[in-house]
């Protein structure tokens, strides 16, 4: 059995899509994760020789077909508070200013360039914050994730198999083995863990197969070479506990059709990092909610995703952020999506009295 190339109109390109976007945008640091288990870790040289990326923006599609909806998108984006800027000020009067950094958890090169003034501001800082510090300690990592087993395991004796319509784990199956993985090697692991398998780009599957660096974890590094503070605002514990609260439905259809996408979803990620390219962060949520499936499932379903991965976690972040930014000289480097809207971070911080600017 093969995965077809199939020819999606865009209707049904952009309903598998959206699903795929959403747990990107909530999960991309659980590759981070997963990438510690022995699957990509057994990858030979030869498996992860670099493959050129490809991909196409998916807006593109969208602009063609339906002009109107993407005119909507646009629109609605260029309301949303703080929707356009990777790289932001935080000042307050008396302390020495610090800087927000929106960054996108993968190693493409295009994305580790960071904005004009980043790269100085960070070498200036004193204290350098990313979303979890343990990720520069694989062995701590690892720990964690082993002494909560059930955040990334099935161990009430489930598995993926007994979860899924008998034709959706014949395409699993299909999948995972076209990426050299068989499914009774990770059957119990939770989906948001087997995502990390099938969601990625042969070329940053690779990347990672060859440990590159991510920029979150790449100015982590560079920052303990400097001899500064590196401090986490969340444990990777928390993150995953974010996912674990997410319902399981959202997770299996989200797996189910990043699967049916095939090469698309090349598509996928590369529609992601343009808009973070062109810091274009406030489209996002009107994108995904523009191409949502019809039915009040799915909105719910959409709406409990923000509230838990977006809204919750951004809350969590800016206090924690509060006493460090108190300090002055800190360069916090975050998730892009946690920057913009009316929870975003910017304005979080504002609410704490931090004079907060875009840097152009």
């Amino acid at each position: 059995m093969t995965i077809p190339a199939l020819a999606f109109n865009v209707d049904v390109l952009f309903r598998r899509a959206q699903n795929a976007m959403l747990w990107l945008l909530a999960a991309l640091h659980i590759l981070l994760l997963a990438s510690l288990f022995l699957v990509l870790g057994s990858l030979s040289e030869a498996d992860a020789a670099t493959p050129a990326c490809g991909g196409e923006n998916l807006l593109a599609d969208l602009k063609a077909e339906k002009p109107g909806l993407y005119e909507e998108i646009l629109s609605e984006g260029s309301r949303v508070p703080n929707g356009k800027g990777l790289f932001w000020k935080v000042e307050k009067t008396g302390i020495a200013p610090s800087y927000l950094l929106g960054t996108m958890h993968v190693s493409d090169p295009r994305v580790l360039k960071m904005p004009p003034g980043a790269a100085e501001a960070q070498a200036e800082a004193s204290t350098i914050v990313i979303e979890s510090d343990e990720i520069l300690d694989e062995k701590k990592a690892t720990a964690a994730l082993l002494s909560k087993p059930e955040l990334t395991m099935f161990t009430d004796g489930s598995s993926i198999e007994k979860l899924l319509p008998r034709e959706d784990v014949a395409l699993l199956e299909e999948g995972l083995k076209q990426r050299g993985i068989p499914l009774a090697a990770v059957s119990r692991m939770k989906p948001w863990m087997l995502m990390a398998f099938v969601s990625l780009p042969p070329c940053e599957l690779a990347r990672k197969a060859q440990n590159a660096a991510f920029l979150d974890k790449k100015i982590a590094t560079d920052a303990i070479a400097a001899g500064k503070q590196v401090k986490g605002l969340e444990t990777l514990a928390e993150q995953l506990s974010t996912m674990a609260a997410i319902p399981m439905d959202l997770h299996l259809k989200s797996l189910v059709e990043t699967i049916k996408l095939g090469s698309r979803m090349e598509d996928v990620f590369e529609t992601m990092t343009e808009l973070y390219l062109s810091e274009d962060i406030g489209l996002t949520m009107p994108l995904l909610k523009a191409v949502a499936p019809d039915g009040t499932d799915d909105q719910s379903g959409y709406g409990e995703f923000e509230e838990l991965v977006v809204v919750k976690r951004n809350q969590l972040m800016a206090e924690r952020a509060a006493p460090i930014l108190t300090e002055g000289g800190a360069f916090i480097a975050v998730g892009a999506l946690h920057l913009p809207g009316e929870q975003g971070l910017v304005e979080l911080l504002r609410e704490q009295g931090f004079k907060v600017t875009r840097v152009e």
